[in-house]
């Protein structure tokens, strides 16, 4: 399958709550994900031939003292391991116009921690306390100029 990333609009709500664990259960990550579409800072992917339905998305805002950061990048369970997070967090980057970007992940995360360390994050913190024995690891990564 060949994925396109493309910006977030009111009518993807709904199917980025599907695909959002969290969100389908959480009040504050559905305020968060609608939030970030109607400021245009979500972006979904999808199926170049079936571009109305998202199978993932990702977050880009300056909200991390300032500097660009990803708060979220969610790929539907079903979608897991096909190279959409890779592709949403490159298409995150290159919107960032930034020379360094910051996000994080639980300790717990494994996966989400490899595919940082593949895309050239470098570890830059940690937070504890927001999660109960789940440490917030914060990464950055510097980009090409």
């Amino acid at each position: 399958m060949s994925w396109q990333i493309r910006e977030a609009v009111p009518s993807d709500f709904r199917s980025l709550v599907c695909v959002d664990s969290v969100a389908e259960k959480d009040d504050g990550r559905r305020a968060q994900i609608a939030s970030a579409i109607s400021k245009g800072h979500c972006w979904v992917a999808c199926d170049e031939d079936d571009p109305a339905v998202p199978v993932g998305y990702g977050c880009l805002d300056r909200s991390f003292f300032g500097e660009w950061f990803v708060p979220l990048v969610i790929v539907s369970d079903a979608h897991r391991r096909c190279g959409i997070g890779r592709k949403i967090i490159a298409h995150l980057e290159r919107c960032s116009s930034a020379k360094k970007i910051f996000t994080s992940t639980n300790n717990s995360n494994t996966p989400m921690r490899q595919l940082l360390a593949q895309l050239g994050y470098q570890s830059s913190g940690v937070v504890e306390n927001l999660d109960p024995g789940d440490p917030e690891l914060i990464f950055m990564k510097v980009l090409d100029e």
